[in-house]
């Protein structure tokens, strides 16, 4: 007989993150509900995707268990349903009017039950959480349907989901199916979860039209070893691709009686652009937010081409010009902007009304005295991290201005930094003026998410463009007229088709190029597209009409931000329809979400907005410069002292823990401060001692030697003719290596690795590791783990921070940030046989024709090596070996010094 059961309760929380659950046992019963069968299908076709989630779990405690359903799905995603089967008895998720679910909503709350909301998780995820009670030996399955249309952005679509699932699951399966009628150009996979033995259970098939993703590990592969039964699958899945595109008006394509056309031409030249970055500098951007501003405007202000013109305009209390005027995008215009923004520094208020305002002047005085280039486009970039608190501080007020000012002529886009600015005052500032918001995420990689938002928008290539289609053929079209089309982006239309339309559909696609208007004409085969999608059976049918309301949906709630109070009765009225017909859970509606007798019966899901987010951050008031850092001011900035120098972002570590206001530091009385006792205790700490005997330390670099030799070199820098290095290079691999050196600190300050094909950027520091590819680009931390299969090159990286770029054909470069002795980056080389007799570089050159002196006559640990004409002291010596990882191992190796 089984002993009994603990009587206290057990929780457990099921997480199923976009197309993957995870099971957390938080209590000592681990695995009581255990997830037998997980699978995921998620059918994509033409960019649309429907993702169904299937968890089959059982109760194998002897009381009863609670699990908690929690879902993590992509925010521009629409739960379509949600189902749970107990016991072969369904509950399903019914979507309703917001109000009507409110009165259930409010009884659950008045009664202590929680509700089950949706809530943002993240940049770019929200979440969903229900909780069900099972059974002894119950079984149950979970369902979850959701839909989203794939938005093309820097060149690519990408399907982001998180594979968690805390536990080994016996049948474990998601499979991905694309389809694309235009053919797929492009694809790659991205996991920070991927081993060595689980690259096996990842098959990637592909041919012209159709690609299958399918990850089905074994328990062996989940497992982290044999004696641990926890499961290494923990982390994110990422599936990009693209498709072929011609100079053309795009593709369309029919579904049951419903049209979508896509529309990227290639081909396009580039239209010059008058841009004016109107950047926030009040107090709250002090510290990490303002730093990396500058960092982000720098690389911007480098990517402008020379027939741009532009401007920039801080703002604090009051807003200030650098230049008089807008000035052409010359390399002296630039070199002089990098030095200003180089400059910029955060202090005062916040006076968004009267920067945005000169700003507008700035754009109409070069207009009128026709400065800027004829065709050219005109826009502006506004940053910000707070609400106004200077001037104008009515939002209503500075949104009716800019929107006069403006008047309908440029475009503005708004970028809110962090939690705590208002992000609906600037979504509507955006959508006012023809552009868009978006939020900048307080993190390491901010000044990247500031980069890669200015790419979306650096190149335009179309304005004023237009669909028109036979009004006899169509009918309930979506949004038809577009203000710019930009490089790497797609525009789409979709809508229904007549019951009589012709055989037929033909459509004109107009827009204005810089000199010139230009029209695309194009005809698509009713009856030929049609079958096309009703034949395989990897496609979800019926998904152009969902995808049709799904963008009408969309598209009418980003109209109710911006539209009168008369109008937008009717864009919600119309956008409700529509969700209810369609079950989307969407900001108009709510999913309850029924259980069985006894349970909480109204859990009721809701869709966040984007506006709700929370702050996580301490945040730094705007204050005026003057009374920063005074005596007694309790704000929340933080310092330490490093070289006599006070850096603002860190905290200073004491005895008595990390202090809690540094500020207090400067003491009026005179008397001993916090900083005081800070560096006594530190001056205690570091008392001098007799020094150690010099331990053995890494070398900058080891080359594996040519040829069958397993000895190695281990080349140490030692003088340099300018800080940035060329270390390899390799025309017929299409590969090279630079570095920059430091020699005051005797390390790299950073190492970029550039492929051609594909073309791939590799820049690594000792902070993280930034991956481009093409307009877009990605930012890794050391030692997480990540495994990247694209055409031409494997990517990956392990715990202990050992990044290798590899490839069947190519040399295998390896990168690591060393924590050990001698620390700092650290390049390796395998596969060396591979470099082509064009190698080059300080470092290259040791693989060309080396040869080797004799021995030393008096001691052959010493001999002379020539490379490319030049001789080298080698010497015998004991080094660390950092190849493996921390702490390395002593070898003995050819030592030079260059």
């Amino acid at each position: 007989m089984k002993p009994p059961a603990p009587a206290h309760a057990c929780a457990i929380v099921l997480v199923l993150l976009p197309l993957l659950a995870v099971l957390q046992t938080t209590c000592a019963q681990k695995n009581a509900i255990d997830i037998y069968s997980l699978t995921v299908d998620s059918r994509v076709s033409s960019r649309f995707a429907h993702t169904v989630i299937t968890s089959r779990v059982v109760n194998r405690a002897d009381s009863m268990q609670e699990a908690t359903f929690q879902m993590e799905l992509p925010k521009k995603a629409f739960i379509t349903n949600f189902s749970m089967i107990i016991d072969g008895v369904m509950y399903p998720g019914n979507i309703k009017q917001k109000d009507a679910a409110q009165k259930q909503y409010s009884a659950a709350v008045a009664r202590g039950e929680s509700a089950g909301l949706v809530k943002a998780t993240g940049r770019k995820m929200e979440q969903f959480q229900v909780s069900v009670s099972v059974a002894p030996s119950a079984k149950v399955t979970f369902e979850l349907v959701y839909e989203e249309l794939l938005k093309r952005r820097l060149g690519v679509y990408e399907l982001l989901l998180k594979v968690q699932p805390r536990q080994l699951v016996k049948h474990l399966q998601m499979d991905i199916h694309i389809f694309e009628p235009q053919g797929i150009s492009f694809l790659e996979t991205e996991s920070t979860f991927m081993t060595n033995e689980l690259a096996d259970a990842l098959t990637i098939s592909q041919n012209q039209t159709k690609a299958h993703i399918r990850f089905k590990p074994t328990l062996s592969q989940q497992q982290k070893s044999a004696e641990q039964q926890d499961t290494v699958v923990d982390g994110n899945l990422i599936i990009r691709y693209d498709v072929n595109r011609t100079l053309s008006g795009g593709s369309i394509q029919i579904e049951n009686g419903y049209f979508v056309h896509y529309f990227a031409p290639e081909g396009l030249s580039m239209i010059p652009k008058n841009v004016i970055f109107v950047i926030d500098t009040s107090g709250s951007m002090m510290g990490k937010k303002i730093r990396q501003t500058r960092e982000a405007l720098i690389k911007i202000l480098e990517d402008l081409r020379p027939e741009d013109h532009f401007n920039l305009i801080s703002f604090s209390r009051e807003a200030t010009q650098w230049k008089p005027s807008l000035v052409p995008a010359s390399t002296q215009n630039v070199e002089e902007a990098k030095k200003y923004a180089n400059s910029i520094k955060a202090q005062g208020g916040t006076n968004i009304n009267d920067a945005m305002l000169m700003a507008v002047q700035l754009l109409d005085t070069a207009t009128r005295e026709e400065q800027l280039p004829s065709g050219s486009v005109s826009l502006f970039l506004l940053l910000t991290d707070g609400d106004p608190t200077v001037g104008e501080t009515n939002p209503t007020k500075i949104q009716k201005n800019v929107q006069e000012a403006i008047g309908g002529q440029y475009s503005l886009f708004c970028l809110g930094f962090g939690f705590d600015v208002s992000y609906a005052f600037l979504e509507k500032l955006a959508l006012d003026n023809g552009g868009l918001a978006r939020r900048i995420y307080e993190d390491s990689d901010s000044a990247l998410q500031l980069q890669d938002f200015y790419q979306e928008v650096a190149n335009p290539l179309l304005t004023a463009v237009t669909f028109e289609y036979p009004s006899n053929a169509v009918e309930e079209v979506t949004q038809d007229n577009f203000r710019l089309f930009f490089k790497g982006s797609e525009m789409v239309v979709a809508g229904k088709l007549r019951a009589q339309s012709p055989e037929v559909l033909s459509a004109i696609v107009s827009g204005q190029l810089p000199m010139e208007n230009i029209t695309f004409q194009m005809e698509s085969q009713v009856a030929k597209q049609e079958e096309e999608f009703q034949k395989p059976k990897y496609i979800f049918h019926g998904f152009m009409e969902r995808l049709w309301a799904y963008l009408t949906i969309h598209q009418l709630l980003e109209r109710m931000v911006s539209a009168s109070d008369a109008d937008k009765q009717a864009l919600e009225t119309q956008a409700l329809g529509l969700s209810l017909n369609y079950s989307f859970v969407t900001p108009l509606t709510s999913m309850v979400v029924t259980k069985p007798e006894g349970q909480e019966q109204s859990q009721v899901a809701e869709k966040p907005m984007e506006n709700a987010g929370v702050s996580l951050y301490a945040r730094v008031h705007d204050l005026p410069s003057k009374t920063v850092g005074t005596p007694g001011l309790n704000a929340p900035v933080l310092y330490r002292y490093t070289s006599r120098k006070l850096d603002p972002d860190l905290r200073i570590p004491s005895r008595k823990g990390f202090l809690a206001n540094p500020l207090l530091a400067s003491s009026s009385s005179g008397g001993p401060t916090i900083l005081d006792d800070y560096l006594d205790e530190t001056m205690e700490e570091t008392s001098p001692t007799a020094p150690p005997p010099a331990p053995i330390q890494a070398p900058t670099v080891i080359l594996p030697l040519p040829g069958q030799s397993t000895d190695q070199l281990c080349v140490d820098i030692k003088r340099t003719p300018g800080p940035l290095l060329l270390l390899l290079s390799d025309p017929d691999q299409g590969l090279e290596v630079t570095g920059e050196y430091k020699m005051e600190k005797a390390q790299f300050s950073w190492i970029e690795v550039t492929f051609k094909n594909p073309q791939l950027q590799v820049h690594v520091s000792p902070e993280h590791v930034v991956v481009t590819r093409g307009r877009r680009s990605s930012e890794y931390k050391w030692k997480e783990t990540l495994f990247v299969v694209m055409p031409g090159l494997t990517m990956t990286m392990d715990k202990a921070g050992l990044l290798l770029l590899s490839s069947p054909d190519k040399v295998t470069i390896g990168l690591l940030s060393w924590d050990g002795l001698g620390e700092g980056l650290r390049l390796l080389l395998r596969d060396t046989d591979r470099f082509s007799s064009h190698v080059d570089g300080i470092l290259g050159r040791f693989y060309q024709g080396v040869l080797w002196g004799p021995p030393d006559t008096t001691d052959d640990s010493k001999r002379t090596l020539r490379a490319r004409g030049f001789d080298f002291d080698a010497t015998r010596e004991l080094k660390l070996d950092y190849q493996e990882g921390t702490p390395g191992t002593e070898i003995s190796c050819w030592s030079v010094a260059l």
